[in-house]
């Protein structure tokens, strides 16, 4: 059920509609009689998308508002009291509507998250394979460095078809695998039991399925990335060279997105330390390329819950924690960050020292906040990553905690 004011001349009207479509698109019908641009929204779970999709069909703008920023005064608690409040707030203007994409990006970031639910299920299967090996008391997993590599498939494949002989099992071995013929003999003797074959039947199925619906995501990404760099390049993309010339790796796009994203973005996110090709295109899905969205870097980076939310009264700060709530595009930046501590550049140096100050939880945020004002800058002013823009304050960095030292040293010296 969706309640609705408008401002009428005897004071509000209020109107209860259903959740069906024909119920909406009546909603909106209504809403275009009375002559209304802009409409205002509770962003409550994914009830509010629809409906914001035909406001956006129909030329009416919505602002979807954050439920924590109109909580109603003090009284008693009704949705038709609520719709009226919202409505009085947002004809003051005091209402700021929350940050979504462009169309092709809102597609584009449906499809992207879908292959990241996949390849979560995926591990999922994976685990149950090894399991129903664990049962079975087979060690071929804890033998071979991956059982998703070309040897531990086939020889899971052959098992699965009736194959016990460790003889003919071990002529699937690839001559890559450091492991020696007698340790995975050993590995491949065990009990078999038919529930548990069973059991790694289904895993097995379910990791190839899983497989094939990544693929079909991964085409529709490739797709999509595809129009959004022929508009950018005027529908000529001849020299785009999106084909792979190497091994995948685990969890890799089968095309170069690099390329696309290059294109798309005008600056090539990559280059920095720590921003994969996943990173950069889940990034992208999630924020677009308008940069104008955000007052500052530093707005960008509150938006992305990279920073804290500082409560200051009587000129105390009373409370700076961090926000409870989860920013796709945030998480992304953090699992990037996670790694840079291990950079030799000066992000890594940054990354170690925030890592000594603060703890490792506290780097990651701090790694991925840089991260985050690095991206915002290079793309909004088409600027590519430079790092030696860093190496200034590094040397800074680097003569102060000399001097520490050396006060330190002089300390021990005069009390010897």
């Amino acid at each position: 059920m969706h309640d609705v004011a408008i401002s009428s001349e005897k004071g509000h009207e209020v109107r209860k509609y259903p959740a069906y479509t024909e119920d909406l698109q009546k909603m909106v019908a209504w809403l275009q009689e009375e002559g209304i641009t802009t409409v205002a929204m509770e962003s409550t779970g994914i009830y509010w998308l629809n409906l914001y999709l035909l406001l956006e069909e129909a030329g009416i703008e919505p602002y979807l508002v954050n439920a924590k920023h109109v909580k109603n005064v003090t009284g008693r608690k009704r949705d038709d009291t609520d719709a009226i409040w919202l409505q009085k707030l947002h004809s003051c203007g005091l209402l700021q509507k929350s940050f979504q994409p462009e169309a092709a990006t809102r597609v584009l970031r449906a499809y992207v998250r879908q292959r990241k639910k996949l390849i979560t299920l995926s591990s999922d299967s994976v685990r149950r394979m090894q399991k129903a090996l664990e049962l079975m008391n087979i060690k071929l997993h804890t033998v071979i460095s991956d059982i998703l590599g070309k040897t531990g498939m086939q020889m899971v494949s052959a098992i699965l078809a009736g194959e016990r002989n460790v003889d003919e099992l071990i002529k699937l071995k690839d001559g890559r695998i450091k492991a020696s013929e007698e340790d995975i003999k050993k590995s491949l003797k065990g009990i078999w039991k038919e529930e548990y074959l069973f059991m790694l039947k289904q895993a097995y199925d379910g990791y190839g399925f899983y497989q094939s619906q990544i693929k079909e995501c991964e085409e529709k990404i490739k797709a999509g990335l595809l129009v959004q760099a022929a508009k950018v390049l005027d529908g000529d993309i001849t020299g785009l060279d999106i084909e792979r010339k190497k091994k995948l790796r685990k969890n890799e796009f089968v095309f170069n997105a690099q390329c696309l994203l290059k294109v798309i973005v005008g600056v090539d996110l990559c280059e920095i330390e720590s921003i994969s090709e996943i990173s950069t295109l889940e990034l992208i899905s999630e924020i677009g390329t308008d940069m104008t969205k955000w007052k500052s870097s530093k707005h960008f980076a509150a938006w992305l819950n990279l920073t804290p939310n500082t409560k200051i009264t009587g000129g105390k700060i009373i409370s700076s924690k961090m926000q409870k709530k989860k920013n796709q595009a945030g998480l992304s930046l953090r699992m990037a960050a996670s790694n840079l501590s291990k950079s030799k550049s000066p992000l890594g140096d940054y990354a170690r020292k925030m890592r000594s100050r603060i703890g490792k939880k506290g780097a990651v945020v701090a790694g991925a906040h840089r991260l985050a004002r690095i991206i915002y800058t290079m793309i909004k002013d088409q600027q590519p990553y430079n790092p030696e823009m860093f190496l200034k304050d590094q040397q800074k960095w680097k003569d102060n905690r000399i001097k520490y030292l050396e006060k330190q040293l002089q300390k021990l010296k005069d009390v010897a």
